[in-house]
């Protein structure tokens, strides 16, 4: 049996490599939605993504959405990113899973962006006054994911996008697929695969794609309006590969279940991120867990072919990211409310900033 499940997990991985790395950086450019990279979430971001083999809960939506099967019961999710320190970007996310029976979960989440006002300027007024307007990038995601035995767990996810400015916007979806298997002792082997962002291209439309031009037609004027042609673009799908392990420092067996415990738990996890327009991501960390209450954790995101020259660097995180958490009991049924924190370095801003809360019900 573990021998078929080894090889359902070869066989997808396979699948998804041979669809996703069809990409080619050099067409970076060329790709839309690219909020669709950005992940929302405080605690995974801490880990640098690193962790899409062992992320649990709503947050595995933005990494591997198997993930999700591992929701207790309820969880509610608030989340505020201060992005790139200076650029004016705010995104406020917000997210609610529920478990389904005895092993589904469906999970919600939106992710709003808000780049405050901006001037609208023409061509005799460059330097704007005649008012301003506020783009819009919102995604809402909805999943569904199911243990399918003690090791194996998968999920599917739909994300629709949507991208508007004054007088113009734009309309798509997107897949996402995952699956996660866990082995060991005490489940500390974890591996992860996850297919995000496949979807059919997108396109902007509205009233500013469109000009009007007045011509003389014998003595009198004619107005048309004509709308300009606009070339569709790809969303930024990538493939997500990922391991873990978990340490226990001193651990103990619970003399009834047999199960181990520990005070102390070091997790260090690697994911490899193959994008289909920009370059690939390794990323590295680890985290150490006190009881399951207070956690920190650190990790390393490598762009290929950079190898720490920031020349080659395409994006604005230079690779460090930090973050911490503090998980207090609410009662005695398992309720817990938790306050997370990450912190992602970048050059040319003063860094990324996130802070959520949980509640996990």
């Amino acid at each position: 049996m573990k021998r078929i499940k080894i090889s359902i997990l070869l066989v997808l991985t396979t699948f998804f490599s041979a669809n996703v790395n069809a990409g080619n950086e050099d067409r970076a450019g060329e790709a839309g939605a690219s909020q669709l990279l950005i992940n929302p979430w405080t605690r995974s971001v801490g880990f640098g993504g690193a962790n899409s083999a062992s992320i649990t809960g709503l947050e595995a939506m933005s990494l591997n959405i198997a993930g999700l099967a591992f929701t207790r019961k309820t969880e509610l999710l608030i989340n505020h990113k201060r992005y790139l320190v200076g650029s004016d970007v705010n995104i406020n996310s917000f997210g609610f899973a529920q478990k389904m029976g005895e092993s589904g979960v469906l999970g919600v989440s939106v992710m709003q962006m808000s780049f405050g006002d901006i001037d609208i300027t023409q061509v005799d007024l460059p330097e704007g006054g005649i008012g301003t307007f506020s783009p819009s990038l919102t995604t809402i995601d909805v999943g569904y994911a199911k243990n399918f035995s003690n090791s194996i767990s998968g999920g599917l996810g739909v994300r629709i996008v949507s991208e508007s400015i004054a007088n113009a916007s734009a309309r798509g979806f997107a897949f996402d697929a995952g699956v996660r298997y866990v082995t060991g002792d005490n489940d500390e082997i974890k591996f992860g695969i996850a297919l995000k962002n496949v979807g059919p291209t997108m396109k902007a439309s509205g009233d500013g794609l469109s000009h009007t031009t007045t011509q003389d037609n014998v003595g009198f004027d004619v107005s048309s309006t004509q709308d300009h042609r606009v070339a569709a673009y790809q969303l930024p799908s990538l493939l997500n590969i990922g391991g873990s392990y978990d340490f226990y420092v001193s651990p103990k067996a619970d003399s009834t279940s047999g199960e181990i415990s520990s005070d102390h738990r070091i997790t260090p996890a690697i994911t490899y991120t193959s994008n289909s327009f920009t370059k690939d991501q390794y990323r590295v960390g680890v985290e150490y867990a006190f009881r399951n209450m207070f956690m920190v954790r650190g990790a390393y995101v490598l762009e290929d072919g950079t190898w720490f020259d920031s020349a080659k660097r395409t994006s604005a995180n230079t690779g460090p990211t930090f973050g911490a958490s503090f998980v207090a009991p609410l009662g005695k049924k398992g309720t817990t409310f938790g306050l997370h924190y990450a912190y992602q370095m970048t050059e040319n801003f003063d860094g990324t900033h996130s802070i959520g809360i949980r509640f996990d019900l």
